[in-house]
């Protein structure tokens, strides 16, 4: 790995609460591997043998259910980690992982993590740190597909990919319109709706660019609570 990789690896959550030294055992085997855009990074039902942490793209993982059809559980970007709970239990992946966009993603095999652990147990924190992260991420998105609108669920998609916190802003849609809204538990045509909807606060879609008007106004637009409507 170049020093650039490293910083993002050393900076994600899985390994930046290590000690320098602890980084640098888990990660002198480690390789950086370079998926093309709709490459498989692994199968759902596979040998969990490994964590992954991406250094740049997007990666998604997904389920396929009996009927065929593709959940979406999550998609990942720099910095992020996935992988870590089913690799320690010898496990079997419990969901597909697919590049996105053209991504490169650190492979770190499990049984290094072991021998760390065995060498000095703190470094289980860092693991319970990051898999209790990425079940307070499912919470919550499994809270906003309960309690909020289409709207509201892409209104926050798009405030999440800003780095403005007043004003105007224009963001780039990261991947293609249907995966965002499998990620956001809708439909094409119900993100086409949603979309419209936004027109009136302030935000307008281009092709893969979204430019808000008001970051605030979408903000609140977020927070306000859809079944204040029907006390009004």
């Amino acid at each position: 790995m170049d020093s650039k990789d490293r910083e993002i690896a050393f900076g994600s959550l899985l390994l930046s609460g290590m000690t320098p030294d602890m980084r640098d055992q888990l990660c002198a085997r480690a390789s950086p591997h370079t998926f093309d855009r709709g490459a498989t990074i692994f199968l759902q039902g596979e040998q969990a043998r490994s964590i992954y942490i991406v250094l740049d793209g997007w990666v998604k993982l997904y389920r396929i259910a009996p009927s065929g059809a593709e959940a979406v559980v999550g998609v990942f970007t720099k910095g992020r980690s996935f992988g870590e709970a089913v690799a320690f239990r010898h496990d079997t992946y419990p969901v597909s992982a697919e590049a996105v966009t053209f991504s490169r993603v650190m492979r770190i095999e499990a049984a290094e993590f072991l021998r760390q652990i065995e060498r000095d147990p703190s470094v289980a924190t860092a693991i319970l740190s990051a898999t209790f992260t990425h079940l307070h991420a499912l919470v919550a998105q499994v809270e906003a597909l309960k309690s909020r609108s289409g709207a509201q669920r892409v209104a926050e998609f798009l405030l999440e990919l800003t780095d403005c916190e007043t004003g105007s802003c224009t963001i780039r849609l990261p991947y293609d319109k249907g995966l965002i809204a499998g990620r956001l538990g809708m439909k094409p045509e119900s993100l086409s709706r949603a979309f419209a909807k936004l027109k009136n606060h302030g935000v307008k879609v281009t092709q893969n660019e979204a430019t808000i008007e008001d970051v605030e106004v979408l903000q609140d637009m977020v927070d306000d609570d859809p079944a204040s409507a029907w006390s009004r």
